[in-house]
């Protein structure tokens, strides 16, 4: 089958989990990402290349399990922007574009001599898509981001941890995944404009504001009713944050470090809970509506829980989910990725060979379609991997051109 980008060459300057995620999107559905990293600083731009989790006890620029996951696909070479025949190269490159990526900080591709002006001015209708914490644009435009900076500034961490004590924070990037998806639409926006108008344009987004888009109800609760997300006497962070629902929470279960995720969205869903795990006193006078089940939460999770954690939880939530309440058991790494049969329906962990890390799992797109469908066969590129491949084969370079470019630190 044809997949539905496979027309579309990508100069990808970017990396991390924002830019690299997203053109990882457009390779598995066709594109061909070029990856351009730099060889002087043996391509750690990118702080993914060479961290873990690693598979054994080698370590390396080519060894980071989290650059392979997010690289897949594409092709890899190494350009020095420092100097003038790797800017020459870099702008041969774009001629042969359609869409340059980037996520350094505002301004630094512009610093480097290929701001949006000068890369229409070797490529009319180019796309250019700039992902950084705030835009190339207004007063925060300077400021540089990272990952716990941008969940404190969105608001993503006021919203974690529990209510009496500090903000605990996503311990993960995941505004950025957000970013990526945005940026994703955006590209596919652009390429749709230019393919009726013929018109390229620059795509500025912003990581700070994507993460914002990831708190709408506390966004909406603020504006409407100026409450805040966090409020006092709300001991467990895993109740039915408007109160609407009650038991609604994670519970211990049989096994170490096992529990169960469990939702009664009305008084018949406690009934049966109450039958479920034959705890009759979930039904008594005092909790008989959910005003009252709110006001004895405390009380309420004690009971569920002392009872839960007898269970074994795949058995139990299989039980709730039978008699209709909605639980699920929270599942491991090992569960989601090795025993899950929807999971494994989907295809969802492609396997890959990495030259240097060997046969590894990745994560795949959790989305089908039936005429164009995504594939990811490549494993991320090596440091420089493809140079003879898109230096020498795609823009011209002899053999010994290339050797001599090496010498001279240019690739």
């Amino acid at each position: 089958m044809t997949r539905g980008l496979s027309h579309l060459r990508v100069c990808d300057l970017g990396g991390q989990l924002a830019g690299a995620g997203a053109t990882k999107i457009l390779a598995a559905f066709g594109a061909e990402v070029i990856r351009v990293e730099d060889p002087v600083t043996r391509g750690m731009w990118d702080a993914l290349r060479g961290v873990g989790p690693f598979v054994d006890e080698r370590r390396g620029v080519n060894l980071g399990a989290g650059f392979n996951n997010h690289n897949v696909g594409k092709l890899g070479v190494t350009i020095n922007l420092r100097v003038d025949p790797g800017k020459q190269l870099l702008r041969e490159l774009i001629a042969l574009s359609d869409i340059v990526c980037e996520n350094f900080a505002a301004g630094v591709l512009a610093r480097m001599g290929f701001g949006y002006d000068e890369l229409r001015r070797i490529k009319p209708d180019i796309i250019y898509v700039s992902n950084c914490g705030f835009g190339h644009t207004g007063p925060y435009r300077d400021f540089k981001t990272w990952g716990p900076i941008v969940q404190a500034l969105s608001g993503l961490t006021f919203t974690s941890g529990l209510a009496d004590s500090e903000p605990a924070g996503w311990g993960f990037s995941y505004m950025d995944h957000i970013a990526a998806y945005y940026m994703v639409i955006a590209i596919l926006a652009a390429v749709h404009h230019r393919e009726r108008t013929g018109e390229g344009q620059h795509v500025d987004l912003a990581t700070v504001p994507a993460g914002i888009a990831m708190l709408p109800t506390e966004v909406l609760d603020w504006t409407v009713n100026e409450r805040s997300s966090r409020r006092a006497g709300q001991p467990n962070g895993n109740h039915a944050a408007f109160g609407e629902m009650a038991p609604h929470g994670i519970y211990p279960c049989l096994g170490e470090d096992r529990w169960i995720a469990i939702a009664c969205r009305d008084d018949s869903d406690v009934a049966v809970l109450a039958k479920v795990l034959d705890e009759p006193e979930l039904v008594a006078d005092r909790f008989a509506t959910l005003e009252q089940r709110l006001t004895c939460s405390a009380e309420l999770d004690g009971l569920v829980a002392a009872r839960t954690r007898t269970r074994e939880p795949a058995t139990l939530a299989s039980e709730l989910v039978g008699a209709g309440v909605p639980a699920s058991v929270v599942k491991s790494p090992r569960e989601r990725i090795d025993e899950d049969p929807d999971l494994a329906e989907w295809g969802l962990f492609p396997a890959v060979q990495h030259p240097e890390i060997g046969t590894v799992r990745v994560e795949g797109i959790p989305l089908r379609l039936s005429a164009s469908p995504w594939r990811i066969e490549r494993a991320a590129p090596c440091l420089g991997e493809h140079n003879r491949r898109v230096l020498g084969g795609l823009l011209g370079r002899s053999d010994r051109e290339l050797e001599e470019l090496t010498k001279q630190g240019v690739i």
